[in-house]
């Protein structure tokens, strides 16, 4: 027998509380510049009790082929990877229309 969701009543293989989630965030990607000139790009606003932000963190690094880490709500990427990041963002199920791009290299 299938373990069922509390939340909506299905089949755990079959359940979409996950997906309705990831189409209400409000993700922002950050770009911004550290100490010694290196450049970090970081998601932030995405929901970690409904969301798993350390697979999602895993996938990102896998797709970009950079390092970085889960801190706090945020992924933070090493590198400029703004445009890709979103592409991929997107990918895995999350709205376009809620994602906006910041750019704070000064």
């Amino acid at each position: 027998m299938s373990v069922i969701c509390s939340k909506c009543g299905l089949p755990q293989e079959l359940c979409v509380c996950e997906t309705i989630a990831k189409e209400d965030q409000k993700v922002v990607i950050r770009l911004v510049k550290r100490r010694f000139g290196k450049l970090n790009t970081i998601i932030e606003g995405i929901d970690d009790k409904t969301i798993n932000i350390k697979e999602l963190a895993k996938k990102l690094k896998s797709k970009l082929a950079c390092g970085g880490t889960v801190k706090g709500n945020n992924i933070e990427l090493q590198g400029e990877h703004i445009e890709k990041a979103k592409k991929y963002v997107i990918e895995e199920g999350f709205s376009a229309n809620s994602i906006s791009i910041v750019d704070e290299r000064r």
